[in-house]
């Protein structure tokens, strides 16, 4: 195989994560020990900063900084919702690709942005260019296929269990059978990350909160969660049900939606304040409701070191497999199948991921359907271990910034 000599460029696109800029210092480190690669650059903004030319060198970065986008959470390059759409996108991109002499692209997100490098890649082939691009996957919602996890959901898990079991000692502390606690976590169309919340349970005491697990993969019935929490409510002190943001009807339909455009993906919120009514309403009990929000992605004091490996594994991965000369593949985390677990990466085509999502198994939910099975802990668990050495300034956190070092620009503007 003849050696692609060249620049490399990373890109971040989506909802940050506590440990996505762990997969920035894999491959910036990993690249770094490779002579064909000459430049190390960064696009600020995800795929807006690609069309824009707002490029950034991180070979400039000092070793302390890279390090510490390790325990850094956000995202240290600037992301965007944005998605290449047009043609004259698509151009435009490959045009700053080419002018900068970018041989490796490296793009991690989500679905949506493997299929935004999937069609560069396209492109880049049909105007015969040689441009290898890998996918590194990144998304606290575990729904991307072809990978047995994703880096952010296992810190994400950790910390929608942690904040679960304390708001249940919170709640325990002046119930009497009459207290009711509303979790409502992310997940637009899996259940991922209200399963997660399962794992606050103690092995010994299946009666512990969550009482209530409610997921998209199961219809909702409004009729039935009254009558849930009424049963939990005869048994125990406190109620505590967990909601994920994506809960659908019978028929397909989201319980709770706060705005739609026309056009535009439906935004989800609401669901926990539609449970309260329904609670309050029929069963007159104190209700409380808590909506984590983007705490849940950005939580990394209580990151998982087993995540923050994992996506610095991967970062690394993603370079090794372009030098090798793999392109138009997303890295993947393999599980081993003994009892211990281990961790290592694979490949999967961008074909096999993009336009599909990962459920979460229903074999894995009990049949009442708001509780999860021994499938579910086996899988879970061992992504939550370990916790992150961060270093603290004042009694805080001292994240890292990066600091910036633009590439000089050689095109004009662009209006997209």
């Amino acid at each position: 195989m003849t050696e692609l000599s060249g620049n490399c460029l990373i890109g971040q696109s989506g909802g940050p994560a506590a440990v996505v800029n762990a997969s920035v210092a894999g491959i910036v480190t990993e690249a770094l020990n490779h002579g064909c690669i000459e430049e190390v650059y960064g696009a600020l903004g995800g795929v807006a900063g690609l069309l824009h030319e707002e490029l950034i060198d991180l070979a400039a970065e000092s070793q302390q900084t890279i390090r510490g986008l390790r325990y850094t959470p956000g995202a240290a390059l600037g992301s965007c919702r944005a998605k290449l759409k047009k043609p004259q996108d698509f151009e435009r991109a490959l045009e700053v690709l080419k002018t900068h002499n970018i041989r490796y692209y490296f793009h991690i997100g989500d679905g949506d942005s493997q299929e935004t490098a999937a069609k560069l890649a396209e492109l880049a082939k049909a105007q015969e260019y040689d441009l290898r691009v890998i996918g590194v996957p990144k998304t606290i919602d575990n729904d991307l296929p072809g990978t047995d996890h994703c880096p952010g959901y296992g810190s994400a898990a950790k910390f929608i269990a942690t904040t679960v079991r304390e708001l249940a000692a919170d709640a325990e502390a002046t119930a009497l059978h009459d207290i009711v606690t509303i979790v409502e976590v992310m997940g637009r169309n899996t259940g991922w990350l209200a399963a997660a919340a399962s794992l606050a349970k103690r092995r010994d005491q299946p009666n512990d909160p969550p009482h209530l697990v409610y997921l998209p993969e199961v219809a909702f019935s409004a009729e039935k969660f009254v009558e849930d929490v009424r049963r939990i409510l005869k048994r125990e002190k406190h109620c505590v049900v967990v909601v994920g943001e994506g809960l659908v009807d019978k028929d397909g339909n989201y319980v709770a939606v706060e705005t739609t455009e026309v056009g535009a993906p439906a935004q989800l919120g609401g669901v926990g304040e539609h449970l309260r009514d329904l609670a309050e309403a029929q069963l007159g009990v104190k209700v409380r409701v808590a909506r984590l929000g983007v705490t849940q992605r950005a939580a990394a004091h209580l990151a998982s070191k087993t995540d923050s490996e994992e996506a610095f594994l991967a970062g690394q991965a993603a370079v090794k497999a372009a030098i090798n000369g793999e392109t138009d593949k997303m890295v993947t985390l393999l599980r081993g199948d003994g009892d211990h677990y281990t961790c290592e990466t694979g490949l999967a085509s961008f074909a096999d991921v993009v336009g599909n999502t990962k459920k979460l198994p229903r074999e894995w939910i009990n049949e009442d359907g708001v509780s999860m099975n021994f499938q579910f802990y086996r899988y879970a668990t061992p992504l939550i271990q370990g916790e992150l050495t961060i270093p603290f300034e004042n009694g805080l956190p001292s994240y890292v910034r990066l600091h910036g070092e633009r590439v000089g620009k050689q095109l004009g503007g662009y209006e997209s």
